[in-house]
């Protein structure tokens, strides 16, 4: 009896500390994820194309330049979006904080009625410009907002991912849960599902084309499926510039109403 209740006791102890490690290389994984595809360089510029599909074919474009600063490495952040094209939304500007521990802080400003208005934290799940990808997409969650774990290994477009659950440590998440697959080899989400309390797919993220510049791996077309609506939005990078030198001063209300120089 002593004999097998030893045996027990080392089996359960082995198994704790082999769940441990396996959160903590989920956790890994999605925070290596994050790192490349929110963090990639100092800082970042690119032109973009934003294809908005619905369930009959039909499309709607929207061009954009898109601006990026790092204050430290997975922490403090800055985005700011100004928009170009078609005429309705031209000069619409949208500006990020990255707070890490706590919210976000969002605003845009819309030039027909020269607002500039702050997006509340509960409406990070909202529709980024009436497009598929959400405010918080477009900054990215951060990955310590969650709990991982690794369920499987699997082969997604042809390439060896690590399959990952995340379900959030707190708060009122847009979405119950996320399944992403991440790259075995480059570690940038290759796709991601987003479930509702249902257990009931939502949205797909999928990592279209995947390219190298400047050295950096790059998802340069991303597109985001609203699985109910039929409703596709596809965002093409173009002109992908790292480490362009943006100062901090750029990403302030002053220049939400007047685009900066280096967006031209």
């Amino acid at each position: 009896m002593n004999t097998i209740k030893f045996f027990s006791k080392i089996f359960f102890l082995n198994l704790i500390i082999f769940t441990t490690a396996f959160a903590q290389n989920a956790e890994e994984i999605m925070m290596k994820s994050h790192l490349n595809y929110y963090y990639a360089e100092n800082d970042g510029k690119a032109k973009v194309k934003m294809v908005l599909t619905n369930k009959r074919g039909k499309e709607r474009v929207r061009e954009f330049v898109m601006l990026r600063l790092d204050k430290e490495e997975g922490g403090k952040q800055f985005y700011y979006t100004y928009f170009e094209q078609p005429s309705d939304v031209k000069r619409t500007t949208f500006m990020v904080w990255k707070n890490v521990g706590e919210d976000d802080s969002r605003w845009i400003y819309v030039p027909a009625i020269d607002l500039v208005k702050e997006i509340a934290a509960a409406d990070k799940g909202s529709s980024f410009v009436g497009s598929d990808f959400s405010y918080e997409d477009v900054s990215g969650r951060h990955w310590t907002s969650d709990i991982h774990e690794v369920l499987r290994e699997e082969s997604v477009e042809g390439k060896d991912a690590f399959v990952v659950k995340s379900v959030a440590k707190e708060g009122k998440p847009a979405f119950a849960y996320t399944i992403t697959w991440v790259d075995k080899v480059d570690l940038l989400p290759l796709k991601i599902e987003f479930y509702d309390k249902k257990d009931k797919l939502e949205k797909v993220f999928r990592a279209v084309k995947i390219e190298e510049i400047n050295g950096v791996k790059t998802v340069t077309h991303r597109q985001m499926e609203d699985v109910k609506k039929k409703h596709t939005t596809d965002i093409f990078f173009e002109s992908i510039d790292y480490n362009v030198g943006l100062t901090e001063d750029i990403f302030t209300e002053r220049y939400l109403r007047k685009a900066p120089k280096v967006v031209k």
